[in-house]
C-alpha cells in the first residue's frame, strides 16, 4: 500500500541513482557508502509499493513506474534548485508565477487589459488564470493558492477569511449593435432601445440590476432576446445574431474592434467597478502591483481621477 507521505531524503538517493546511472556513482555523489544507499532505495520501493529499477546484467534500468517517478522527482528536485538560486539573487531560468483567480461575471477583455503588464515586463510573469464565481476564488486566498482575485463587486462581508477589497476602477455602461443596426439607433438612443433585440446578463448580476432600474427609469421595454452569464459570450452572440449587447465603456474599442460592432450609445447611470481582492491590506507582489497600475493609470484614468484612489487604499471585507 502507498504511503501518504513520502521520505524526499529516499526519492532523492532514488533521483540520484537514475542519474549517475547506478549505485556505486550514486553513493559517491552522496558520499555515502553503497549498501547504505541500496537500503535507502529499497526502502523508498517498499514506501511505494513499486519496483523502481530492474537489473540488466550489471546495469540498472528503470521500470515503466520508475521513469514516472523519476520525472516528478526531477520536476522537484529542479524546483528546489531554483528557490535557493533564486534566493541568493541568481537568475533562475524560470519565470514567477502569478496566478489570478478572474470572476465569471468579469469581462474578458477587461481581463485582457489588465493582465497584459504583467507579461510586458522585463521579467515577465508566467500567468495562470483560473475561473470561478467570486466567493469560491476569494475563499481559495486563504490557502494561498491564488495571488489576487479580480472581481466585479466586493468580497463578502461575511466571509470568513480577512481579504481586502482594491478598488481598480469603474466605467460607465455603453450598449453595441452591428453596424447596420447601430447606424439606426444612435440618433434616438436612449429610446431607440424600446422594443428593440437586446441581450443581458443573468438576473443575478449587480449589473443586471442596475441595467433594469435604468431601463424601467426611462419607460424603456426592449425585446429580452438572450441572458448570459458569461460576457464574452454574450458579445460574441450579439455579433453573431445582429442585435444589441452591453459592455464596459471603458472598453469600447476593444469591443468594436473584436466583435465588428459599433457603439450605439453610453449611460453614465449605470456603471460597473472591477476589484482586486487580496489577503493583503497594502498590494506588494509585483505581478499585482502591475495589475494594479495599469488599471489606474490607464484603463479607469477618468476614474481614478475622480476617486483619486491609491494602491494602498484597501478596505477590508470583513474583521
Amino acid at each position: 500500500m502507498v504511503q501518504d507521505w513520502l521520505n524526499y531524503h529516499h526519492l532523492l538517493y532514488f533521483w540520484t541513482i537514475a542519474r549517475e546511472g547506478g549505485v556505486s556513482k550514486a553513493a559517491v555523489r552522496l558520499r555515502l557508502s553503497q549498501p547504505t544507499v541500496s537500503a535507502q532505495l529499497r526502502m523508498l520501493e517498499d514506501a511505494l509499493g513499486e519496483r523502481l529499477f530492474q537489473r540488466h546484467g550489471r546495469t540498472l534500468v528503470l521500470t515503466d513506474v520508475g521513469r514516472m517517478v523519476f520525472r516528478y522527482a526531477d520536476e522537484i528536485f529542479g524546483i528546489g534548485h531554483e528557490l535557493i538560486e533564486t534566493l541568493r539573487g541568481r537568475p533562475a531560468g524560470r519565470a514567477l508565477q502569478l496566478t489570478v483567480g478572474v470572476a465569471n461575471a468579469v469581462p474578458k477583455l477587461i481581463v485582457s487589459r489588465l493582465l497584459q503588464p504583467a507579461i510586458r515586463r522585463a521579467d515577465p510573469f508566467r500567468l495562470v488564470c483560473r475561473e470561478d464565481d467570486a466567493d469560491t476564488l476569494a475563499a481559495q486566498l486563504a490557502t494561498h493558492s491564488l495571488d489576487v482575485v479580480i472581481a466585479d463587486k466586493p468580497a463578502s462581508p461575511h466571509a470568513r477569511l480577512k481579504v481586502f477589497n482594491h478598488l481598480l476602477g469603474e466605467s460607465a455602461l455603453a450598449f453595441f449593435a452591428p453596424p447596420r443596426l447601430a447606424a439606426r439607433m444612435k440618433s434616438r438612443f436612449p429610446s431607440s432601445l424600446d422594443r428593440a433585440p437586446l441581450l443581458l446578463p443573468t438576473g443575478n448580476t449587480a449589473l443586471r440590476r442596475g441595467l433594469d432600474d435604468w431601463l424601467g427609469d426611462h419607460d424603456l421595454h426592449p425585446h429580452i432576446a438572450g441572458e448570459f452569464e458569461d460576457p464574452a459570450l454574450m458579445n460574441a452572440f450579439g455579433h453573431m445574431a445582429g442585435v444589441v449587447f452591453p459592455a464596459p465603456a471603458a472598453i469600447a474599442r476593444d469591443v468594436c474592434r473584436v466583435y465588428g460592432v459599433q457603439m450605439v450609445g453610453r449611460t453614465e447611470a449605470v456603471r460597473e467597478q472591477y476589484y482586486a481582492i487580496s489577503v493583503e491590506r497594502r498590494l506588494t507582489h509585483p505581478g499585482v502591483l502591475a495589475i494594479t497600475s495599469a488599471a489606474r493609470q490607464d484603463l479607469f484614468t477618468r476614474s481614478r481621477r475622480r476617486s483619486d484612489t491609491r494602491t494602498d487604499d484597501a478596505r477590508p471585507s470583513s474583521r
